[in-house]
């Protein structure tokens, strides 16, 4: 299988978008994320995939803490400009420091406050394991989406329903 055939076949899997950002002694850093999940809820964990190419990851690992970033529909450029290299991510873009210092992007749909928990092997990523400090969510907001190589957003949001147990093969 090569890795075309891969990003394709896995494209189809919808997810959100993120921003991991840290405050270092030289400033601010972050970069965006797809791979992010929640892990456990206790401990309350939750797992990122930085590419082991990442400039702005072992800046970021050493820090005390750092933000999670959950974008919202309206936040493509800060996807695609923290997914850039070698340029100024921060310039023009609203944050503030979070209860633990680490910038929040302003409009996010939600941030986690993090410290370091682990580290994996992840093939041409590092899994990152992370406990989460706090957090606060703005519920007046829609999530960003990556889709099929695209951004996209919520459409409608379908009725809760109750969870059906799966039944057995027989």
């Amino acid at each position: 299988m090569d890795a075309t055939t891969m990003r394709h076949v896995l494209g189809h899997f919808g997810s959100g978008v993120t921003v991991i950002t840290g405050l270092t002694t030289a400033g601010p850093v972050g970069f965006t994320c797809q791979s992010f999940f929640s892990l456990s809820l206790d401990p309350a964990l939750v797992t990122f995939a930085p590419s082991r190419t990442s400039t702005s990851w072992p800046g970021i690992r050493p820090l005390a803490s750092f933000a999670i970033n959950i974008l919202a529909d309206h936040q493509t450029a800060h996807s695609t400009g923290f997914s850039r290299s070698g340029t100024d991510k921060f310039s023009g873009v609203d944050w503030r420091p979070s209860n633990f210092g680490a910038p929040v992007l302003a409009e996010a749909l939600a941030h986690l406050d993090c410290r370091f928990w682990a580290e994996y092997d992840g093939g041409d990523h590092t899994i990152v394991a992370a406990e989460v400090m706090d957090f606060q969510v703005n519920d007046e907001r829609a999530p960003l989406l990556f889709y099929k190589g695209a951004y996209a957003s919520v459409g409608s949001i379908l009725p809760h329903a109750e969870p059906v147990a799966p039944t057995a093969v027989q």
